[in-house]
């Protein structure tokens, strides 16, 4: 037993589609997206310590570089699917936590395993860590979405994706990178000429208004 299915199994990050089944302009892989959430809470972890908090940078770049690599065993699921409802939420969590555990076992030598074990888990918990990787993801989904509105993509599925990317981002007001995002840096992305400007807009003051 050696790591090689595990780097194998990298490559095929990079042959899973986000937002299966919809009409995009531009595709984006589970590796590039593993890749852009990491450099997002990268910034946010940036912003919560000069903000004064301490951050453990070895498990913020776990839990995000990490956080969608059991996706290789059951491909992304669109995400209003997803989300329907809490059961089947956790149906797809308990498949995802048992399949990581036997590819684990089966493929991770013993003395990686403990360490595999860490990576691979449910990443999105109540540390500090955990929740700046619960909005790096969202980020990234938000701009995702955006770019196929910016696009003019006829799909209204991008704009419900953007409208509950923003709704759980807004749930982690009390943090610091959050309120920079929503103050700094959504001000930009909503003045980037597209033509549901001013629906985008709507949308977004109706979600930060109690903020």
């Amino acid at each position: 037993m050696g790591m090689h299915q595990y780097l194998q199994s990298l490559s095929n990050l990079e042959t899973i589609h986000r937002a299966p089944g919809y009409f995009k302009y531009e595709e984006h892989s589970v590796a590039a997206h593993s890749f852009k959430v990491t450099q997002v809470a990268q910034m946010l972890g940036d912003i919560e310590e000069n903000a004064g908090q301490k951050i453990n940078w070895r498990a913020l770049y776990e839990k995000a570089l990490n956080h969608d690599y059991t996706e290789r065993f059951i491909g992304d699921i669109k995400t209003p699917v997803k989300y329907a409802t809490p059961a089947l939420r956790q149906m797809l969590a308990d498949v995802d936590a048992n399949l990581t555990a036997s590819f684990i076992k089966s493929e991770i030598p013993a003395e990686f395993q403990a360490a595999y074990r860490r990576r691979l888990s449910e990443g999105k918990d109540a540390t500090l860590e955990g929740r700046i990787l619960a909005v790096a993801d969202k980020v990234d989904l938000l701009y995702e979405s955006f770019g196929e509105i910016q696009k003019g993509n006829p799909e209204p599925v991008f704009t419900q994706i953007y409208r509950e990317s923003l709704h759980t981002i807004v749930e982690f007001s009390d943090m610091a990178s959050v309120q920079y995002f929503l103050t700094q840096i959504l001000p930009d992305l909503l003045a980037e000429d597209f033509t549901n400007q001013e629906k985008l807009r709507q949308i977004t003051q109706k979600i930060t208004a109690k903020n």
